[in-house]
């Protein structure tokens, strides 16, 4: 098996936000997950830097359009490492290797009679770099505003087509018989829905600008951006070489996107790629936007979240933790400072650091630092051990169907049973009474407590780590399948410290 997850690639005519940084971290909680499960995975980000809007953008900062791509796409690259991600490649657009890339898909689509010259004429918004139908617009005053909330202008030009309405029964078809592949279920319906409606051949190239890759054979015309940008996700798998490794090995791929971005990656992009004899992705997922403090996020409202402070005040896996445990993956969701502080302190802080810290603790000090497995178990710890194994089945299913806070609902609720257990069965109680029982227990609660560990591993990658240091483990001595087989012989345990100090209020 193998799993190819790409974020969509960032579009660098501003500095990274608390959005990128979420779309990102999702792709690497998924790529970590398929990792454990023994899959070959290739996990892909990067950098959109043609269009008019970037042009714009160093117009108005007096720069010259590829210095400045290059200063935005750092910006994009240095925070991947900070937030914890572990990604196999950074595409940019402007790269020799993408710019063959798409001219050559650009040529296939030619070959294969799905383009053509004509004029165009409608409503464009510079912002989403996108085509809207007057009856999607919005009346204000005198002028139109798009869905988005971005004016738009009535742009008349020369420009290549590609034959979308040609496609339409066909994506039809594809998503009858593929309904789970867009998720959640809400988007599929709405792509349907938007594509039942009726599709127009879709205009594919501009001549108002220079700033984007040049039409093969063409002096005047360059790219529609998205044709463009949504090539990115086979560039970077060494397309137009369908033979080679990469491309053979990981496509189709999952996209996971802003459900701004949805109508893009899930009508334009699967007709492309069909028209090119390329499969269509094998799944797009369209997740929700944030607000700050129940407030829409934007510049105008000067409450942009920037990633770099709120993980600096936070701590990075609090903040990873918090974007996936807080809302369902799909859903929009409030960014709030002392939802931050009651999520991470319930869950990390009392329920699994309390446990590994009191219990690792004892060990230490009352059973020689290590633990011994059991010679056999009772009722009770057989009823918690089938419990990790049903727990442990739920959490796949979710994973596997993108449902991260649900899984992690699933862990927490199991460690809360461990809690439990380890108040009836009292182990500083049995230290006076029967030190075999106690033994007993703590060896249980440990293999428990590393097991569920391993799970949330791909969630809060780093404080594993060092939780999986306590018990003299690291997380290369695990995979899923072994998982529920995990019964050493012997643990030695390090003196712990604190993984999650609480947040206050």
């Amino acid at each position: 098996m193998t799993f190819y997850v790409t974020t969509p690639i960032y579009y660098v005519n501003d500095v990274p936000h608390i959005g990128h940084a979420y779309t990102t971290i999702a792709c690497d909680i998924l790529s970590r997950f398929h990792k454990l499960k023994g899959e070959e995975t290739f996990f892909l980000t990067g950098t959109d830097e043609h269009g008019q809007k970037v042009e714009k953008a160093s117009n108005l900062k007096n720069q010259d359009t590829q210095n400045f791509v290059d200063e935005m796409s750092k910006s994009f690259r240095d925070l991947v490492p900070f937030l914890g991600c572990d990604i196999d490649d950074f595409i940019r657009t402007t790269e020799n290797r993408h710019k063959k890339a798409a001219q050559f898909l650009w040529n296939k689509l030619k070959n294969n009679n799905q383009i053509y010259l004509s004029n165009y004429e409608g409503w464009y918004s510079i912002r989403d770099e996108a085509f809207y139908l007057e009856n999607e617009l919005k009346k204000v005053n005198d002028s139109f505003i798009a869905p988005s909330g971005s004016p738009v202008e009535w742009v008349k030009e020369e420009s290549f087509f590609f034959k979308l309405s040609s496609w339409e029964d066909k994506l039809i078809k594809y998503y009858e018989k593929n309904q789970d592949s867009i998720l959640p279920k809400s988007r599929y319906n709405e792509v349907l829905s938007f594509i039942k409606g009726g599709l127009k051949d879709l205009s594919i190239s501009r001549t108002t600008f220079k700033w984007g890759i040049k039409v093969p054979e063409e002096d005047n015309h360059v790219m529609y951006v998205w044709i463009d940008a949504l090539c990115n996700y086979l560039t970077a798998i060494n397309y137009p070489d369908e033979d080679n490794h990469n491309f053979k090995t990981f496509w189709p791929g999952v996209h996971v996107v802003g459900k701004d971005i949805l109508r893009f990656h899930a009508v334009y992009w699967p007709a492309f790629l069909m028209a090119a004899d390329i499969q269509p992705p094998k799944k797009i997922f369209a997740h929700g936007w944030w607000t700050n403090e129940g407030q829409k996020i934007s510049k105008s409202l000067g409450n942009i979240i920037n990633p770099y402070d709120i993980i600096n005040q936070y701590g990075l896996d609090q903040i990873r933790f918090f974007l996936f445990r807080e809302v369902p993956f799909g859903n929009d969701g409030d960014f709030s400072k002392d939802a931050i502080a009651l999520r991470v302190n319930a869950d990390l802080s009392n329920n699994l650091g309390n446990l590994i810290q009191r219990i690792s603790s004892f060990i230490v000090k009352n059973s020689d630092s290590k633990v011994l497995k059991p010679k056999r178990f009772n009722q009770n710890d057989e009823k918690l051990l089938e419990l990790f194994k049903k727990n442990f089945d739920n959490y796949l299913n979710h994973m596997n169907l993108f449902q991260i806070d649900r899984a992690l609902k699933n862990i927490f609720e199991y460690l809360s049973e461990v809690n439990a257990y380890v108040d009836t069965e009292a182990p500083w109680s049995l230290k006076n009474s029967n030190q075999e029982r106690m033994k007993d227990v703590l060896y249980i609660v440990t293999i428990l407590t590393i097991r569920c560990s391993v799970l949330l591993f791909p969630i809060i990658p780093s404080s594993i780590k060092n939780i999986l240091k306590i018990y003299n483990l690291s997380i290369e001595n695990f995979n899923y399948e072994k998982i529920n087989n995990f019964f050493p012989d012997y643990l030695k345990l390090n003196k712990p410290s604190p993984i999650f100090p609480r947040i206050e209020l």
